[in-house]
Parts: C-alpha cells; structure tokens; sequence
C-alpha cells in the first residue's frame, strides 16, 4: 500500500496538470469537452508511457476510477473559476511546473519501486513529468516545451531526479522528495524569470 505522503504527492500532481491542461486549453478557446480532453490527457498522459513501459498494466487511471473523477472535478472547478483569473498564462505557468516536479518524483518512485537501475528512474521521472505536456501542446497545435531551446524543463527533472537519489542515502525519504520537488519547480520557474537556457552549437 502506498504512504500517505506519496497518495498526496500523486494528487497534487494530477491537480496541478490538470489546471494546467485546462487552462491551455481554455488559452486556444476551447469548447467545454475539449478542455476537459486536453486536461485529461496532461494529467494522464506521463504516467500512461511509464506504467507502459514497465510493463504496469492496466495503466494506473484505469486501475482506480478516483483519478478520473479527480481529473473531471478539477477541469470543472478550472472552467468555473475562469473569470476570476487574470493572467491565464502566469497561472499555467505555475501549475505547469508544481505538476512537473511531482510527476517527475512520482514516476521515479515507480521505478525504484520496480528494483530499476537507478538512471532508468530517472529516465521514468523525467518521462512522467514532461510527457503529459508534450501531448498538451501537440494536440494544441504548439511546438513542446520540452524542445523549445528557451526553456529549461527536462534538464530541472533530470537534476532534480539526480538530486533526489543522492539525498535518499542519508535522509528521511520524505524529506528527500520535497527538496527534489522543490529544487525542479524552483528550478523551472527560475529558469524563465532569469532566462537560463541550455547552450547550442
């Protein structure tokens, strides 16, 4: 069974993409059931691949009907709320990577609990966190973030997923998710306030 803290990370991260879906969605004026596809399929879309790819099947939404509600609700509360919110892409953009952090954290935590090499974790972690997003922009005819050279986004979950794994060797694991949780987010967000981006040849 799992801890109570991972059920709460596991929640906060689906909420969090699933805000974040919605409100891309609501950015390219979407109809109701759009939105709701589009948060959806970034809610769900990262841990479908990895539970896929470790051979964890049927996929984890379709073992426990309370994600899909979870998702439903949230959607609907993100439409609802719509017009008291200002500034939609300030909004995404902090749901964006509070999701990114927790995905990457619970996706690695899949694979440490499948006795995976640690670097495929990480791989896990990263897939978890970023995937959900990459279907987000695909089906809203944008170019991923993931792949925009202005943004430093799979590289914070691969530091993070890192940072995570050397801490759980000398701290209580909670501890060590959160400041992984933490550092990702903290990375992503500083990551566009001061512009770092990774350098091309």
């Amino acid at each position: 069974m799992k801890l109570n803290e991972e059920i709460i990370i596991e929640l906060l991260g689906t909420v969090a993409f699933t805000i974040s879906g919605a409100f891309s969605a609501m950015q390219k004026r979407l109809d109701v059931f759009g939105v709701l596809v589009i948060a959806f399929v970034t809610a769900i879309g990262g841990g479908t691949l990895r539970d896929v790819l470790i051979g964890y099947t049927p996929v984890t939404w379709m073992r426990n009907m309370n994600d899909a509600l979870i998702i439903l609700g949230t959607a609907l509360a993100a439409i609802f709320f719509k017009k008291y919110i200002k500034n939609f892409k300030t909004t995404l953009f902090l749901f964006d990577a509070l999701g990114l952090g927790l995905f990457t954290i619970i996706g690695m935590q899949k694979g440490l609990d499948a006795g995976l090499n640690p670097v495929v974790c990480v791989m896990l972690g990263t897939i978890t966190g970023c995937f959900g997003g990459v279907l987000r922009d695909v089906l809203l005819n944008n170019i991923p973030t993931i792949f925009r050279r202005k943004e430093l986004y799979a590289t914070a979950c691969i530091i993070g997923g890192m940072l995570y794994l050397s801490l759980m060797q000398f701290l209580d694991a909670n501890i060590a998710r959160l400041v992984a949780i933490i550092c990702i987010c903290g990375m992503r967000i500083l990551a566009v306030v001061y512009g770092w981006k990774l350098p091309v040849r």
